[in-house]
């Protein structure tokens, strides 16, 4: 794996081989304050990015809030890009992003946005994919497709 873009911390995590940190460096920013500490791996052609819930992602029925499973989908869109083609993540945007919740995420459980890329051009990555819980993916929180802008090149100073 190439060297991780220079805002995020993407290290061997001890004890848990194969699997990534994926946070932020600057831990005032929305991934650490809101998801908490996330975890990345790569599957042959996927990514899973991985979040382990707490009840501050909970709504009143005690599960994972929608907003919860959106933003985890929306940062695995990047975790997948660096993962799976070295591509830097932290100057790309969102450009479209479709879900469909079909499931409720319980909380007692790692949450886990599996993503693959489906295509990609000079300026865009398409890529798709589930949220899942259980031993197996057995449990299906929701499928999305996005499309992400890759960051521009340094423009050069003369």
């Amino acid at each position: 794996m190439k060297n991780p873009p220079s805002f995020f911390d993407c290290e061997p995590v001890d004890g848990e081989p194969g699997w990534y940190s994926w946070d932020l460096k600057d831990d005032t920013r929305f991934n650490a304050v809101v998801m908490g500490p996330l975890r990345v791996r790569q599957e042959g052609e996927r990514a899973r990015l991985r979040m382990m819930p707490q009840q501050r992602h909970t709504n009143l029925q005690d599960m994972i809030h929608g907003a919860i499973t959106l933003s985890l989908i929306d940062i695995a869109l990047f975790a997948g890009m660096h993962m799976l083609r070295e591509s830097d993540a932290g100057m790309a945007v969102t450009l479209e992003l479709s879900t469909q919740f079909t499931g409720a995420g319980k909380v007692d459980r790692p949450l886990d946005a599996v993503v693959e890329v489906m295509r990609e051009t000079g300026r865009l990555m398409f890529l798709r994919g589930e949220v899942v819980q259980g031993p197996d993916d057995s449990h299906l929180v929701a499928a999305f497709s996005g499309i992400v802008r890759k960051a521009s090149a340094p423009k050069e100073r003369s």
